[in-house]
């Protein structure tokens, strides 16, 4: 549908004529592309974030874990022991597996005293770092057996994140009132959770907390990844039968990695997606508010019509400049929503990075801007389609006698 320069201008004009009517127009679905485009960004990057975890590292990773109400490993009732790391470790297709234990310990510097989340693992068998891809941001790995030494989260390296004053390597720590070295930390995550936890050996572990020894939050086995569904099963066998459990009161689960990963990712798609469709309840509330403004617009101008149709223009040229009106509504409303949006989750993501939730951080595509200006402006143009047909169906001189 091609329209004149002519006609395009004789819009303009009509439009600007009606600023403030325009105005309310343009900013019911700038309200609603604004929405969409945030929610949008910020779930995009947060799926981007899931996505980094599911590598071929992590793929050939089970997680055993115990069943309880609480974060696996954090309740002492609910536990993984040593005879279950021996049951699986003995499945055909398992290559390797390794234990680690959780706690909330109390940390101490000066005379500042934290509680922060305490990790184990076998520096023999580092798989745990395999499965979130976490990297040494400094210093070294722990020895086997080492005890008095600690690998910090990178949040011990800021002022006033964990302590007042940022850790270096070889600072001392006391852990349950041990004294600590410190010899390595870790990458930013992006998680003020996962930056403040501080990992050590097993070993040193069941010193600092002597009523866990033996016990494991979870069991990461290493297993052979084309014979993933005939190993959990066996594995589910061999646990059933060590712990003297009927199939289906099982006090644990077994799972793979990217099942942990596809089952956050359902939940999200949920939350998300509903998020969206209130967006979109808002897109159509624009379009309906757009209609009724055209609407308006054909029978306010509805002499003006005849007029310019005793001239000589056609029913299909009065089409085209109603219709180039409400897209030309909805290309602005787009434009200004993907902006303000775009401000918006920019100095959102500044602040929330400030908190240490850099996971939390939007994804900006070309699509989605390109996407979103074009969804408004076809909005823009479907509302205006019954307003322009009627106008485009004004006989001239009806429309030439009304008052």
């Amino acid at each position: 549908m091609v329209i004149s320069e002519e006609n395009i201008q004789y819009s303009l004009r009509n439009l600007r004529m009606r600023k403030f009517r325009s105005f309310l127009t343009i900013l019911s679905i700038f309200v609603g592309i604004s929405s969409i485009f945030i929610f949008i960004s910020f779930g995009w990057g947060l799926f981007n974030y899931v996505e980094s975890f599911t590598t071929e590292s992590s793929a050939d990773k089970l997680l055993i874990q115990a069943k309880g109400g609480t974060v696996p490993g954090l309740d002492n009732t609910f536990k993984l022991t040593d005879d279950d790391l021996k049951v699986i470790d003995g499945v055909a297709g398992v290559f390797e597996t390794t234990g680690s234990s959780f706690t909330v310990a109390e940390i101490q510097k000066s005379k500042e005293k934290k509680f922060i989340f305490l990790a184990s693992y076998d520096p023999k068998k580092p798989i745990i770092w395999e499965l979130s891809n976490v990297k040494f941001y400094s210093g070294r790995e722990l020895n086997s057996g080492e005890t008095k030494k600690a690998i910090l989260g990178y949040n011990y390296l800021k002022e006033d994140k964990i302590f007042s004053k940022a850790l270096k390597l070889n600072d001392n720590i006391e852990i349950q009132g041990e004294k600590t070295r410190v010899v390595g930390f870790l990458e930013e995550i992006g998680n003020p959770q996962d930056d403040s936890n501080i990992y050590v050996t097993q070993e040193y572990f069941d010193e600092l907390i002597p009523d866990r020894a033996g016990n494991y939050g979870w069991i990461i086995a290493k297993i052979d990844l084309e014979d993933i569904l005939r190993i959990t099963v066996d594995i589910e066998r061999g646990l059933r039968k060590e712990r003297n459990l009927e199939r289906g009161k099982e006090d644990f689960f077994v799972q793979s990695f990217e099942e942990l990963i596809s089952s956050f990712s359902g939940a999200l798609n949920i939350i998300i997606g509903f998020v969206i469709l209130i967006a979109f309840i808002s897109i159509l509330v624009s379009a309906i508010n757009t209609a009724n403004t055209m609407i308006t617009s054909v029978i306010e101008r509805t002499k003006e019509i005849g007029v310019i149709k005793s001239i000589g223009a056609k029913n299909s040229e009065i089409l085209k400049i109603f219709l180039f009106e409400s897209s030309f509504l909805g290309l602005i409303a787009g434009v200004s929503g993907v902006s303000v949006g775009w401000g918006l989750t920019f100095i959102a993501s500044r602040i929330i990075d400030g908190f240490g939730w850099g996971f939390l951080s939007p994804h900006y595509s070309p699509t989605l801007f390109i996407g979103l200006i074009l969804f408004a402006t076809f909005t823009g143009a479907i509302s205006g389609v019954i307003p322009a047909l009627n106008a485009s169906k004004i006989n001239a001189v009806d429309a030439l006698r009304y008052e």
